[in-house]
């Protein structure tokens, strides 16, 4: 607040913590004035010149984000497969095991061996009852079809195939050899 007087004018000064009046000459406050507007433009092209932080997230963080989420739907999309599917894979693998341990038996003790399915599961006939496991590892799992496959004793046998299925609905793998190959799990359409 200005106050007009004999030479001087006295103000309160507002930035002062005690609030007491000042008094000053008319040059005085001219030059104050002049002092406190090129500060505050000085000030103003400092805060112009400053960088300010943004407060969002950049284009790569988001890309970032966005990947390790869909590696991870990913990972959980695996995890998350069918069981019958799996117990027919399973049955499948085990079995073209078995399969090769026969023939390789029947090549070692000169001995036909065959494969043959029963009700209960299946069978190596000319093989001791105990030498190879005779049951399914799941109830459910059946073979389709052919129903006899012959293992040797000759190194060289003829192509043979059986389909395994398992599961409601069926899920369908085909077990084959050409004859020089171990057996083998392929897919129905191959």
């Amino acid at each position: 607040m200005w106050v007009a007087g004999n030479d001087a004018c006295c103000r309160d000064d507002r930035r002062s913590d005690s609030m007491t009046p000042i008094c000053v000459d008319d040059n005085a406050a001219r030059h104050d004035r002049r002092t406190l507007a090129i500060s505050h433009r000085r000030a103003a092209k400092s805060c112009a010149n400053r960088v300010i932080p943004s407060r969002g997230f950049t284009l790569l963080e988001l890309l970032v984000v966005i990947t390790i989420i869909a590696i991870g739907s990913a990972g959980v999309s695996f995890a998350m497969r069918d069981p019958a599917h799996t117990q027919v894979e399973r049955e499948a693998q085990r079995l073209t095991a078995l399969l090769e341990a026969a023939r390789l038996q029947s090549r070692a003790i000169g001995v036909p061996v065959r494969w043959v399915a029963t009700e209960e599961g299946f069978a190596f006939v000319g093989l001791h009852n105990d030498a190879l496991p005779t049951r399914w590892l799941s109830l459910g799992t059946q073979v389709v079809g052919s129903t006899t496959l012959t293992l040797g004793p000759e190194p060289i046998i003829g192509p043979q195939s059986l389909l395994l299925s398992a599961g409601n609905p069926p899920h369908t793998l085909r077990i084959a050899t050409d004859g020089l190959r171990p057996f083998s799990v392929v897919t129905p359409e191959q």
